[in-house]
């Protein structure tokens, strides 16, 4: 499944917002114990609508209530700021983390921050500096950027060069307000002609900005299909990943169905100490109640690795 599918979904979940009587509560079908996992999985809206309803807040109630510890939302800063206070005031109540939202618009087909034109630079730093808000009422402390698609017409040097300098002015912004952006590469075959594909290259614009403010989003998904060999690679990046997300190859789905060793990975990913999010950037490979239920027992079963 593509980004802009997460988006449009999660866009359509949004909108039943807590206001009224919920449809979700835990009754008799939900009464066990909420599962301790190991790491903070973070679900996104639409992941359990068919046990929780269309309703936003629902929809976080039972991923507590399964014992998730965290929430990722592509799409939180399109939603009305009534929305997002009222995830917000959810999440926190139930010991839920913010995980996650993409900062600005991303340019799939046409340059943009590797063009070098001040105009794009502008656009995107005036989204990061709106971003702040939203990430302040949503206790947010990551949002993900992509810098968009190549420039063919200029050498890369010179793209990473335009690259490095906005994010140099997006990380003065974001700075004072302790919040971090993360770059994410995004693999050829889903997304071509994109700028940022693999982590070395986003481990070297990171080292070039140098800010706290400007670190690696690594989507095991996206780098199984860009480059593969993935703890070695993690291991070469990791003092510059502060988020990771999650999805198996072939079909991005959950783990355990596809050919990526999700035990083992995540196994490596605590014993680094990580205590950042991963969100569940994938769809269920089974439809209805079944297929929900599928992914919840599909991280139980790859987060017991000791």
């Amino acid at each position: 499944m593509k980004r802009r599918q997460f988006i449009q979904n999660t866009a359509l979940t949004g909108g039943a917002l807590a206001t009224g009587l919920f449809s979700y509560s835990k009754n008799s079908s939900t009464q066990n114990q909420a599962h301790s996992f190991n790491l903070k999985y973070a679900p996104h809206l639409g992941m359990f609508k068919h046990h929780a309803g269309e309703n936003s807040i629902d929809q976080l109630n039972f991923m507590a209530d399964e014992g998730f510890k965290a929430f990722e939302d592509n799409e939180m800063r399109n939603r009305p700021i009534e929305v997002q206070k009222n995830m917000a005031a959810t999440m926190q109540k139930r010991g839920l983390e913010m995980g996650v939202f993409v900062a600005h618009e991303i340019y799939w087909g046409k340059p943009n921050l590797a063009s070098g034109n001040l105009e794009k630079r502008a656009e995107f730093l005036d989204y990061i500096t709106k971003a702040v808000g939203v990430a302040k009422r949503v206790n947010a402390k990551c949002m993900t950027v992509v810098p968009g698609h190549l420039d063919l017409r200029q050498s890369m040097g010179y793209q990473t060069a335009h690259v490095i300098e906005s994010l140099k002015q997006a990380a003065a912004i974001l700075e004072p307000n302790d919040l971090t952006m993360v770059l994410e590469p995004l693999n050829f075959r889903n997304h071509p002609g994109l700028f940022l594909t693999g982590s070395p290259q986003a481990y070297e614009i990171c080292k070039a900005v140098d800010s706290p403010s400007c670190k690696i989003l690594f989507d095991i998904y996206h780098q199984q299909i860009q480059e593969g060999n993935l703890i070695q690679n993690m291991t070469a990046a990791w003092d510059e990943i502060a988020y990771i997300q999650i999805g198996d190859n072939p079909g991005r789905k959950e783990p355990t169905t596809g050919e990526i060793n999700y035990k083992n990975v995540f196994k490596f990913i605590h014993e680094k100490g990580f205590n950042g999010i991963l969100g569940m950037e994938h769809g269920n490979s089974k439809p209805n109640k079944e297929g929900e239920r599928a992914v919840i027992n599909a991280y139980k079963e790859v987060d017991s690795f000791f």
